[in-house]
């Protein structure tokens, strides 16, 4: 008997994000046989035309169209899920800050099982969902169980599964009356965007992205060159704008800028689902440290164990020959 799968899908402006094409995938892992509904809660024709982009992807697309979804809400749509969905139904999101908000509370009220943050799904006996996560920053990987017979929200890290290339002809299901109404006691007020510095990091098709590897301040010069020759911007993690060596306009992650270019060159980035977690849109991802167990390789297309500093000098020089 296939399982029923549902996948929340996040979405903006009418644009599903990426990880609509990744949460498919993860079913597909779970259950090849598994019956995928997408979730997309929202008002208005930005919602219409999220629907119909997340059917070129799932089979079937349930929307419940309501004022109060305008920015979404974890303390309304809880309710409103607990209302649409099976009691064993396996439901998944992407872990981020309003998966997390989303899918704890969601387990307790359908006394389903909780599984958060995966990076890889292993397979099924019987009941029993083998899964990967990481702990200590990606430094050590687990093997996890957890058992799905009473159906289970999994929570999915993005950017590390392989994503969709759609071609569905989905069916889009009007589920607003069978949501329900529910009250919240919070109320959205506005989304303040972060003022765009002297370069739009999110603009950009090559960012040449620094982290706690570059040592020092005087060090950004050489990440700078290499981006002069490259035709890029510097980017940065965290630690380089705690550390005050770069403005909070040139960070990517979650608490930063969401970047989506076609190249992203990490160079000394352990690559931390914080950071990865701003870079969508499925760019090369070459990556550069002198640790090689660090999280960022699982994701990086090209992976180079070297110094930084050693390594960016002679890319630049590599470059500006071949021009």
């Amino acid at each position: 008997m296939s399982r029923q799968v549902f996948a929340y899908i996040k979405h903006s402006a009418g644009e599903v994000e990426d990880s609509a094409y990744e949460l498919i995938k993860v079913a597909e892992q779970i259950d090849p046989q598994a019956e995928v509904t997408a979730l997309l809660f929202g008002t208005g024709d930005e919602l219409d035309k999220a629907c119909q982009q997340a059917a070129s992807i799932y089979p079937q697309v349930w929307k419940v169209d309501k004022q109060e979804h305008s920015y979404p809400n974890a303390e309304l749509i809880r309710p409103q899920m607990m209302n649409l969905l099976p009691a064993d139904a396996v439901v998944l999101a992407s872990f981020d800050t309003f998966g997390m908000d989303l899918t704890p509370g969601l387990s307790v009220k359908m006394g389903s099982s909780h599984l958060a943050d995966i990076v890889g799904v292993e397979g099924m006996e019987g009941d029993t969902l083998k899964a990967v996560r990481q702990e200590h920053g990606g430094q050590v990987h687990t093997h996890v169980t957890c058992d799905m017979s009473s159906g289970a929200i999994l929570s999915v890290r993005g950017g590390v599964f392989p994503a969709s290339e759609g071609g569905q002809s989905g069916q889009v299901v009007d589920k607003t009356a069978e949501a329900g109404d529910v009250q919240a006691r919070r109320k959205f007020l506005e989304v303040r965007e972060a003022e765009i510095g002297e370069v739009d990091i999110t603009k950009e098709d090559i960012l040449i992205s620094i982290g706690r590897g570059i040592e020092e301040e005087e060090n950004i010069e050489i990440a700078q060159e290499l981006a002069e020759a490259a035709g890029g911007v510097v980017s940065c993690s965290r630690p380089v704008v705690d550390a005050k060596w770069m403005d909070k306009s040139r960070q990517v992650g979650t608490s930063g800028k969401t970047v989506k270019p076609k190249i992203y060159l990490a160079m000394g980035i352990s690559g931390s689902f914080q950071h990865m977690g701003g870079v969508k849109g499925n760019p090369f991802i070459v990556a550069v440290n002198k640790n090689s167990k660090a999280p960022i390789f699982q994701v990086a297309h090209v992976g180079v164990v070297e110094d930084l500093l050693e390594f960016a000098p002679t890319l630049t020089e590599k470059i500006q020959e071949m021009k």
